[in-house]
């Protein structure tokens, strides 16, 4: 059998001899009549009118018989049989396309539909035109490919061999689609806020570096688009979100990638428990509206989110799972405790966050059903308003579902005074190595000092949400090219 190189060269040597016809194996334009999801669709009318139809797609197989090939053509709509005769193309033109056409090859075919005796639904080839020579042989064998890392490298030949995987971006899209359409019925403005920023917010993450020459200043790709969409309710604007990327330079694994999609929006005048209802309401209208049901199925287990849903205080689960009484404990000995439980602590690390490194290890794990994990402690969110029942607990929730955070909300903090003195307490954190540490933005502060009225916040992981709902495992399943370690390096 034929290597790869030699395929390759074979493959180069049809194309000049294509080129020496005069013709042009790479035209601008097809002439396409008809997808082929049409074809199939209409096939009965189509074929009754008698009227030659034009399809264009990838050759995907050939099978020979004496005068006649049989090949299967594919777009991106669907896949349909069809047929050369050399009695009806002539000698000359049946043979051109012997030699010089391959697996792989995009071509345009021009014919009427007909059935053949097993019913199959078929077109046959009165013309056909070269769209798009392939050089390169399509994988035999690439249902079962060992290498997994290899199918997120090359997407392209995934989505050629894969329906369900191609299937997974079509819902990613729809998801995407109905969120919008929620969130414009609930008169929420979609708007675009700077990826490149003077000054990392919004979130604890570290960020990318890079730098601009044009002004010789450093920058950061986001870790979250929080601190301007908040502007912009000092501005005036009530209800805003975006959908885009934020970037985080962190580890990777099945939950995370350096790069990947946030929705965020927020909400003049609403508290975090308004949010809580909104989120229900949002979810209810996504899955009734792409899977007319509110119970999907993930890894085997069912998970059902008709609401309401559990509200759980993170003081008590951490009490129930990790026999931590959070309350009681001092930041040392849960620092210690952390330790035990193999979860290495820094230094600089504050009590608040070394409870939720328990919790993320513990407690998370183990919660299924949609829930939401309420009142963290305060510190835990530098951006979040304070009980004002129980100021050592923050007005926040995140929302739970088969152990992963899909949703990360809270009332947003708006004294300006307060806001500050949280940032001067992130930023010690940060001197003392905590690298994920809030900075201190003070054109932020100066927007608040102009006055920011009460409002939530709601930020959530798409990739998440779309591998929770396709049912993939990771979220390179659902990211169409997830960040890869370079071949050989």
């Amino acid at each position: 059998m034929a290597n790869l190189p030699e395929i390759k060269k074979n493959r180069e040597n049809k194309l000049k001899k294509f080129l020496r016809t005069g013709l042009n194996p790479y035209p601008q334009k097809t002439k396409r009549t008809h997808k082929i999801s049409q074809v199939l669709k209409d096939f009965l009318k189509l074929k009754r009118e008698s009227r030659e139809i034009i399809i264009a797609g990838r050759l995907r197989s050939l099978r020979g018989h004496g005068g006649a090939v049989f090949f299967d053509i594919e777009d991106g709509s669907g896949k349909i049989q069809a047929l050369f005769r050399k009695d009806r193309v002539g000698e000359k033109t049946y043979q051109f396309f012997q030699e010089l056409f391959d697996i792989g090859d995009f071509l345009e075919i021009k014919g009427e539909l007909f059935k053949t005796k097993t019913g199959e639904k078929t077109i046959q080839a009165s013309d056909f035109r070269m769209l798009a020579k392939s050089l390169l042989p399509l994988p035999e064998k690439w249902h079962g490919l060992k290498d997994i890392e290899e199918r997120y490298r090359k997407r392209y030949l995934d989505l050629i061999f894969n329906s369900q995987v191609k299937e997974k971006f079509e819902i990613r899209s729809k998801i995407i689609k109905i969120i919008r359409e929620f969130l414009e019925k609930e008169e929420f403005l979609e708007v675009e806020t700077p990826i490149l920023q003077p000054i990392y917010g919004g979130a604890r993450a570290k960020p990318f570096k890079t730098h601009l020459n044009a002004l010789d200043i450093d920058l950061y790709l986001r870790i979250s688009p929080e601190l301007y969409l908040k502007r912009l309710l000092v501005g005036g604007f009530e209800r805003v979100y975006e959908i885009g990327k934020c970037f985080r330079n962190e580890g990777m694994d099945k939950l995370h990638n350096p790069d990947f999609t946030m929705l965020e929006f927020y909400w003049a005048y609403a508290d975090y428990r308004d949010m809580m209802k909104f989120t229900e309401r949002m979810f209810d209208y996504l899955l009734k509206k792409l899977f007319k049901k509110l119970e999907i199925k993930y890894q085997g287990k069912k998970i059902n989110f008709r609401t309401p849903w559990k509200r759980i205080e993170f003081s008590q689960i951490l009490k129930q799972y990790a026999k931590i009484n959070l309350e009681e404990i001092s930041r040392d000995a849960l620092a210690k405790k952390a330790r035990e439980l193999g979860i290495p602590i820094e230094k600089a690390r504050p009590k608040s966050e070394i409870a939720d490194e328990i919790y993320k290890k513990v407690c998370r794990p183990k919660i299924w059903e949609p829930s939401f994990i309420i009142h963290h402690p305060l510190g835990f969110q530098p951006l979040a308003k304070q009980l004002e029942k129980d100021p050592q607990k923050l007005a926040n929730f995140q929302l739970v579902v088969q152990g992963w955070e899909l949703v990360n909300a809270f009332s947003e903090l708006n004294d300006p005074e307060e806001q500050r003195k949280r940032f001067i307490e992130q930023e010690k954190f940060f001197k003392a190595g905590l690298e994920e540490a809030q900075r201190l933005d003070r054109d932020f502060l100066e927007a608040l000092e102009y006055g920011m009225p009460p409002a939530a916040g709601f930020g959530m992981g798409i990739d998440r949400l779309v591998a929770l709902l396709t049912d993939s495992h990771s979220l390179r399943e659902v990211i169409l090219f997830p960040t890869m370690r370079p071949k050989g390096s």
